[in-house]
């Protein structure tokens, strides 16, 4: 049997299973594929795709040393617990941090190719910028544990010098096919568009910043077909290491987020405005745009896809359809 050249973790998740669509379509099935498959529904995300094997996230640490992983070349490791409200701090450190250590240092032993998923999530709530060049990591004050949790890791990597060796992504707000079983984490595209589906409307939530309007509080939205070329762009640019924006490298509102989804299936664009609940107030974040000029400094020549051109078609070939990337 013929051993697999790339791992990729999270593999049957929403960026997981995206990268191994863009493998795909670059000629690639020789992909071990890792992941926790449990009782929700993303291993729908597999069926489309081609790769060589599958193995469950908690089986692949005694692997390490197999022969079998000898001709690993590159290691996406995308696997972790991404919601930002676990509370479990515990089972967020095995689970984000030491789980990564693992696979960072077998990886730096073994000479594969090692990019893993840090998160924007890491920058708080933006007071001391989102700089994907800062040196001074410790700077940062992450807001949930989730971040907190991918801020050690790469605080560690920095610490034990070999960050500049291998790439974290800051991945900022992406949205796209393959996303259903996140529950609450999906995006406000895939919420949105079920509830203009069901109601012909849609609802976001008032601003409470004298500085934006309704509507108006704005982020840096990502499709996940751009989100995945970066990350190819920067697992093959072997010279480059650190950490790296993923985003549109511009901010739009979330009035101009949902607009498209009303124009792609022929209806009037009607939103209401609710009160957000007391407990998000306090950490909600008002504009988030990434830096993304490290990135374009590695040699990536942009995005394929604009904020309108990624939701019609996320509306029209993949929700619409209810298909997923491969089909």
């Amino acid at each position: 049997m013929a051993k697999p050249k790339i791992l990729v973790t999270g593999g049957a998740g929403f960026i997981g299973s995206a990268l191994v669509w863009a493998l795909n379509e670059r000629g690639r099935d020789d992909v071990l594929v890792v992941d926790y498959l449990g009782q929700d529904e993303k291993w729908k995300n597999l069926v489309p795709l081609k790769f060589a094997d599958y193995l469950e996230a908690d089986d692949l640490l005694e692997l390490l040393e197999d022969d079998y992983l000898s001709e690993i070349e590159t290691v996406l490791h995308l696997g972790a617990c991404s919601a930002t409200t676990e509370r479990d701090a515990r089972y967020l450190i095995h689970n984000n941090f030491e789980y990564t250590k693992e696979l960072a240092l077998w990886s730096l032993a073994n000479d594969a190719r090692f990019v893993y998923a840090s998160s924007a999530a890491t920058y708080g709530d933006g007071a001391h910028g989102m700089d994907d060049q800062l040196e001074n990591l410790h700077s940062l004050r992450p807001l949930n544990m989730y971040g907190y949790s991918k801020h050690m890791f790469d605080c560690f990597a920095q610490r034990e010098g070999f960050l500049d060796q291998i790439v974290g992504l800051k991945y900022f707000n992406v949205f796209g096919p393959n996303e259903d079983h996140k529950g609450d984490m999906r995006s406000v595209v895939h919420k949105a568009f079920g509830q203009i589906s069901e109601t012909g409307g849609v609802k976001l939530f008032k601003s409470y910043h004298p500085d934006y309007e309704d509507g108006g509080q704005m982020r840096d939205f990502l499709y996940v077909k751009d989100a995945v070329t970066m990350t190819l762009h920067l697992a093959e640019t072997k010279a480059v290491g650190g950490l790296f924006n993923l985003g549109s490298g511009q901010a739009n509102t979330w009035v101009s987020l949902v607009t498209p989804i009303f124009e792609a299936l022929n209806l009037p664009v009607n939103i209401e405005f609710i009160e957000m609940p007391e407990q998000l107030r306090g950490k909600y974040q008002y504009f988030t745009q990434a830096d993304t000029a490290k990135l374009q400094g590695s040699g990536f020549g942009g995005c394929q896809f604009s904020l309108p051109e990624a939701v019609k078609d996320y509306v029209a070939n993949y929700l619409a359809p209810d298909k997923r990337l491969g089909d």
